[in-house]
């Protein structure tokens, strides 16, 4: 039974994964916003995307990501610049962005994390042509430090979510880069070519609980059977 179980492909494995990162993470999305700094003021609780959470709030001065991650906008109608908020506290304006002269958050919503395993590619011209960078599972804050320009024109996310930024060191505007293809640098919301450091968004929380939920399950369908198998068995979902 177990060496059957063992005998099972890793694509079998990863399909449970990613199936139960996302049922994990759909009911696990929660952010609160607060009208003035510090977690002062009106409070409006968010569970999912809301257009223009200024209908129901005059400003937005503080936030608190109690799970996620989440991406608001600057403008209604996820419009404009974009700050990725993973979980935590952010008591002003300046927790999340360096940027000076973007005060304001008007709209939300929950980031798409379908992969706890992250592959990005990056590409030179528009349409996937020119100079080519592929990213696996790690954090770049300098693209130039790995050989590559700050001309970034079209990219595909294979996994994972990626945020991608227009200066080194992960400064200035983001841009979300979720699951998919695009062509072109306006398909993430930026007006010129241009990204010098990435990082992958992750959602730690989603992805322990996925991981202990299936792993039991595992353990429940081979209960006394001798360690090593069980070990060998949790390692493919690891």
């Amino acid at each position: 039974m177990v060496d059957q179980i063992l005998g099972l492909s890793s694509k079998f494995f990863w399909s449970c994964k990613h199936n139960f990162l996302l049922l994990t993470q759909q009911s696990h999305t929660k952010l609160a916003v607060f009208e003035f700094e510090n977690f002062r003021g009106k409070k409006v609780a968010l569970s999912g995307e809301s257009k223009n959470v200024l209908e129901k709030i005059e400003r937005v001065g503080s936030v608190i990501v109690e799970s996620g991650p989440w991406v608001g906008y600057e403008c209604p109608g996820f419009a404009g610049e974009q700050f990725v908020l993973e979980k935590g506290e952010y008591p002003r304006w300046s927790t999340w962005t360096n940027c000076q002269s973007i005060y304001s958050l008007s709209s939300f919503r929950p980031l798409k994390v379908d992969s706890a395993d992250h592959k990005l590619n990056l590409f030179e011209n528009a349409g996937f042509e020119g100079r080519k960078m592929e990213i696996v599972d790690d954090d770049v804050p300098s693209l130039w430090a790995h050989g590559f320009q700050d001309r970034v024109a079209s990219a595909k996310a294979i996994g994972g979510t990626w945020v991608g930024y227009t200066y080194p060191g992960y400064r200035g505007s983001q841009y979300v880069l979720e699951h998919g293809d695009f062509k072109h640098w306006n398909d993430w919301g930026a007006t010129a070519p241009q990204i010098q450091s990435v990082r992958r968004v992750r959602d730690m929380q989603c992805i322990v609980n996925g991981a202990i939920l299936m792993i039991n399950l595992i353990l429940l369908a081979i209960k006394g059977t001798n360690k090593s198998k069980k070990v060998a068995l949790c390692s493919l979902w690891l």
